[in-house]
């Protein structure tokens, strides 16, 4: 099936609904009343902060995160102090041990010493705008948090030390033997006037994250002052936009492969550690915390931390001794890289910042007005001796210094894809070897610890196609590609499986023949096929649909986005599709119930049909669906922050907050953009003053 027929039906009634009817705008504010700047809230809960200097952006910012989501934002702060068992009790316990065991309080003040005066200045603002929320709207505040405040331009920095390097970097559950969260998932594409129809650099923005209110959650801003102009999303809590566009110049994230932390198993002796044939002493110190009882009263704590040469050791309840070293924790300046690429006006300009290195992890995928483009396999790396990603993903041997590195790789090390002549770059969370194809870059050309060759996942494959397959891309067909719910997993299946089922005389086969020969492999919400085929697959390919052991041609890094393709055993696939019938039947009450029926994008009063599936079926428009629960399912994962930019003059710019922009209770910004994304449509993003003061709803002086 060619990119154009599965696009075909997209394409047709495909909507970017126009900037919507202007809402009744507040009555200007005087002069007087703007002493460092005002806050225009828009008609979907988006801030437009317009400010007369930096420390005025950040002081606005935050201000406007607490009014959409304070009670997370300062839960998670509390969190990042190591005292979230001061404020709340024994469930913290383990939490705070990791805080304190790591240094995260004591670096992170370390850290914000170590900014520039401005910046220090542009935190403690941030900071300050929480507080002055809370202050002027303590009925808006759980009472519960409410206990951390005041918060500081340290707890700033201490969120975002926590949350980049021992949540992304070193998550607790790798360490201590708990499976860790595979939150990994996000789209992006960068289109160069190459290949663009109107000759201008196209962008896609497209993390995917989970859906409960978490450290994961994304809020979308858009920030003003001398000199500056950005517009985006950042995860809550973060003082700077982690996915950002202004008039020139735009980039986005993904979760890459790289692994910037090592868990070293450690053979204790004699009250000490083996290390070169010698018995090293653990240095240690102690630490107290306290830990809020029912009654409320506090009970205090001493926690006992050991370090070997390596970092901080850990007991795992399976008795091992681990110790964790983590890469850049001498690097405090990833939040001021974050804010400077958003001032960023070129691709030359672009480039020295990102050359700092201080963003410990993330792809980069960047594209600009000039035409430039790129993909950047981007992270605070350690250089190794030997051994390839999945040796120094599992625990390493301690107990010699020939596995203790102490270098990291600098950037014209790191794998990178600038200005390639097949006109784009992409990343679907895949290692960085396929950032564009034709090739231009081989896992064979970098040590073999940077990322695995393969395999590639069927979503990644079908990121490539979606642009690789077709020659020049208008921005409405950019649109369309990004909505695509085809499922490239049917286009490789399907076929042997037909041709195996279409003899058996079994009736359930012969309704399961008919309904997925006339079925678009899509997954909409009137898609009728679409849940008997998952449920099949599930079976097909087991663990999350990523086995190959029932593929015919196993994937093959001589064929990346084309294998792996066809069934090994046809009759097995048969007698899975019967099962598959009757599974679908007891779960949904029939094999062809609509998608959209039973997949819901359901939050607080707001229930529509669902659209998407799981990215690893090959699915780009991806949702992670939960479990069927009192007849329905709702994401777990999936779309969040959504915009596409072609950086034309002056730019065209659409996007959706999958889930809305805020998540304190009562808000009536929770839900109400599920209707767009149940819809497939994406709003305007009003990015000029113009757009923003026919579409304010509130006001807020500051």
């Amino acid at each position: 099936m060619t990119i154009r027929a599965v696009l075909a039906a997209t394409a047709i009634g495909l909507a970017i609904l126009p900037t919507a009817a202007a809402a009744q705008s507040a009555a200007p504010v005087a002069a007087k009343d703007v002493k460092r700047g005002e806050i225009l809230w828009d008609s979907y809960g988006v801030p437009h902060v317009y400010a007369k200097d930096e420390a005025g952006a950040f002081y606005g910012f935050g201000y406007a995160q607490a009014q959409n989501h304070g009670n997370i934002v300062i839960h998670l702060y509390g969190e990042a102090r190591g005292r979230a068992a001061e404020y709340w009790g024994d469930k913290y316990v383990e939490s705070d041990k990791w805080m304190l065991a790591n240094d995260v309080p004591e670096r992170a003040a370390t850290w914000y010493r170590q900014q520039t005066p401005q910046f220090r200045k542009n935190l403690d603002a941030f900071a300050q705008g929480i507080n002055d929320y809370a202050k002027a709207h303590p009925e808006k505040i759980d009472p519960e948090v409410a206990a951390v405040l005041p918060v500081s331009g340290v707890d700033v920095m201490a969120h975002s030390h926590r949350l980049m390097n021992f949540i992304y970097i070193a998550p607790q559950a790798a360490t201590m033997g708990a499976d860790p969260a595979n939150n990994n998932g996000s789209n992006a594409w960068a289109v160069a006037p190459s290949k663009s129809a109107s000759g201008n650099t196209m962008l896609l923005a497209n993390p995917h994250l989970p859906w409960p209110t978490s450290y994961f959650t994304y809020f979308e801003a858009d920030l003003n002052g001398p000199g500056f102009k950005m517009y985006g999303a950042t995860q809550v809590g973060l003082p700077v936009l982690r996915f950002a566009f202004n008039d020139r110049i735009g980039f986005t994230n993904t979760v890459n492969t790289l692994v910037g932390s090592t868990n070293y198993e450690l053979t204790p002796k004699d009250g000490g550690y083996v290390f070169d044939g010698k018995v090293l002493p653990f240095k240690t110190k102690e630490k107290t915390f306290k830990v809020k009882q029912a009654d409320g009263t506090l009970r205090a704590e001493t926690l006992v931390v050991r370090s070997s040469v390596h970092g901080p050791v850990f007991e795992r309840k399976d008795g091992k001794t681990i110790a964790l070293r983590v890469a850049g924790l001498d690097r405090p300046g990833g939040l001021a890289q974050y804010w400077d690429m958003g001032k960023s006006k070129s691709f030359a300009e672009f480039q020295t910042i990102l050359k700092r290195l201080q963003v410990p992890k993330f792809n980069i995928v960047y594209g600009d007005r000039e035409g430039h483009i790129q993909f950047l396999d981007n992270g605070i790396l350690p250089k190794h001796d030997k051994g390839d990603l999945k040796y120094w993903s599992g625990f390493v041997p301690g107990d010699s210094s020939a596995t203790l590195w102490k270098d990291v790789h600098s950037y014209d090390e790191l794998p990178k894809v600038n200005d390639p002549a097949t006109g784009f770059v992409q990343n679907a969370n895949d290692p960085p070897w396929v950032a564009t194809y034709p090739q231009t870059i081989r896992h064979a050309d970098f040590p073999p610890y940077v990322a695995p060759n393969g395999p590639m996942s069927l979503r990644a494959q079908w990121s490539v196609k979606l642009l690789a397959d077709t020659g020049k891309i208008s921005f409405d067909d950019f649109v369309a590609r990004k909505l695509s719910t085809h499922t490239l997993m049917a286009d490789r299946v399907l076929p042997d499986l037909l041709a195996a089922a279409a003899g058996d005389q079994d009736p359930d086969v012969q309704a399961a023949v008919a309904l997925l020969k006339g079925w678009d492999r899509k997954t909409d919400a009137d898609s009728r096929a679409a849940l008997l085929f998952e449920t099949w697959a599930a079976k097909f390919s087991p663990n999350n649909f990523t086995s190959q052991a029932n593929y015919k041609v196993k994937w093959s890094d001589a064929a990346p986005v084309d294998t792996p393709s066809g069934i090994a055993d046809p009759a097995a696939a048969v007698v899975m599709l019967k099962a598959a019938v009757a599974e679908t039947r007891q779960k949904y009450g029939a094999i062809d119930r609509p998608f959209g029926e039973v997949s819901r994008f359901h939050i607080d009063d707001v229930n529509l049909p669902g659209n998407g599936g799981f990215g690893n079926t090959g699915l780009f428009h991806t949702i992670t669906w939960g479990a069927l629960k009192n007849g329905e399912r709702t994401p777990n994962h999936g779309e969040t922050w959504i915009s596409l930019v072609e950086f034309s003059n002056p730019i065209k710019a659409v996007g959706l907050m999958a889930y809305g922009n805020a998540s304190q209770p009562g808000s009536k910004h929770r839900a109400d953009q599920l209707q767009h994304l149940s819809d497939k449509t994406f709003r305007t993003l009003w990015t000029t003053r113009a757009q923003v003061e026919a579409n304010t709803e509130e006001r807020t002086p500051f």
